[in-house]
């Protein structure tokens, strides 16, 4: 079944709308790896970027930085919706829906082309909360609706949009244990791949960690990422007195996330809304336990005391508490990696490829028999 659908997808001409690297990030990454993903099954594919640089005497002045941009997006998309069999939109909340994802859709549909929304993103429930008409508009043009979990089709369904789940893809051959684990020696090490904003909470992570350390006086956090909290973080850190025991490293692309990954003990994830965090799926591919926050979708994805262990969000005292449990119970923190490895399983390109080729498919049928 997984060749017969990566087969299917043979010539068929996508038109591909999301952003790239850089920076590197959950969207960002998916999009560029689905290009990738398609290409090698000869598919034939045309990207519209969505956050293509700007020239740099405009990037301080939003409002018309946003309308600098547009023009030229259409344009590209006009042009690209005229050679492609299928669009398929990467999609988000808030102004990313307004300024991309909506003119996306109104420039496919008005050339006759599909339009398969790949709609992302831990906020959609408020989202759709404030916008569920305006959404509802352009929703009713697209041919279908992908979301990557069964949390964002319960978002979806309550405001009476049906969807499909067609989950992240897990590229195994790039995220995969280390062949050997990390030297004991050097103390544990915990990993947080979230960025800097309030959203993902790494300060709860932080304080976990300074709770951590106190008992293994070795303990080290890489923190990669980027954001606006950048200085509050850091200052929390020496306020906590882990500054000289916590990295940094900014935000880091696909390969060195890997080689992060392999030399983790630990992974944290503290968000305070989250739908499929690839950092916890690539975690589990790594061979790395995880500690997440019990939040959004991160339910649907991993199991608590499974494949991963779930705490309540901003407790640092019960996120230490399950760190501490992995350290205490190697037994536990083997069964967790070992289970982990195998549920990842669900996310590789041979299982999504013929999920993506059936909606391909379909939204194509949808299209012809409309024109009848």
């Amino acid at each position: 079944m997984g060749s017969e659908g990566v087969a299917a997808l043979a010539g068929m001409r996508v038109g591909l709308v999301g952003p790239l690297p850089p920076p590197a990030g959950g969207m960002a990454n998916q999009t560029r790896q689905l290009a990738e993903l398609l290409r090698s099954a000869q598919a034939e594919v045309a990207l519209v970027q969505t956050n293509a640089p700007y020239p740099s005497w405009i990037s301080a002045l939003p409002g018309i930085r946003a309308v600098w941009r547009l023009f030229p997006y259409v344009l590209a998309l006009w042009r690209v919706a005229g050679r492609s069999d299928v669009f398929h939109v990467m999609a988000n909340s808030g102004w990313s829906w307004h300024l991309f994802a909506a003119p996306a859709i109104w420039v496919a549909r008005s050339r006759g082309v599909p339009v398969v929304v790949n709609y992302r993103g831990g906020e959609a429930a408020e989202f759709l909360n404030r916008a569920r008409r305006v959404v509802a508009w352009s929703m009713r043009r697209v041919t279908a609706l992908v979301v990557p979990s069964r949390f964002l089709q319960e978002v979806f369904d309550r405001h009476g949009m049906p969807s499909q789940v067609v989950p992240n893809i897990i590229d195994l051959s790039r995220f995969s244990p280390a062949a050997t684990p990390p030297a004991a020696a050097q103390g544990p090490h915990l990993v947080v791949a979230r960025n800097l904003e309030a959203i993902y909470d790494n300060a709860t992570a932080l304080r976990c960690f300074a709770q951590v350390r106190a008992v293994h006086g070795t303990a080290r956090l890489t923190v990669a990422g980027s954001g606006p909290l950048a200085a509050e973080l850091q200052a929390l850190a020496r306020e906590l007195g882990v500054a000289d025991a916590v990295t940094f490293a900014g935000r880091l692309d696909r390969d060195a996330m890997a080689q992060l990954y392999r030399q983790a003990d630990v992974c944290l994830n503290p968000s305070l809304a989250d739908n499929m965090p690839n950092s916890v799926l690539e975690a589990l591919a790594s061979g790395v336990p995880v500690v997440s926050t019990r939040v959004g979708g991160v339910p649907f994805i991993v199991q608590d005391g499974v494949t991963a262990l779930l705490v309540p969000p901003q407790d640092p005292h019960a996120m230490a508490a399950a760190v501490q449990r992995l350290f205490a119970e190697p037994a536990l923190k083997s069964k967790l990696i070992e289970a982990g490895l195998l549920d990842v399983q669900r996310y590789t390109w041979s299982r999504v490829a013929p999920m993506l080729a059936t909606v391909y498919r379909q939204s194509q049928q949808s299209i012809q028999q409309g024109q009848r």
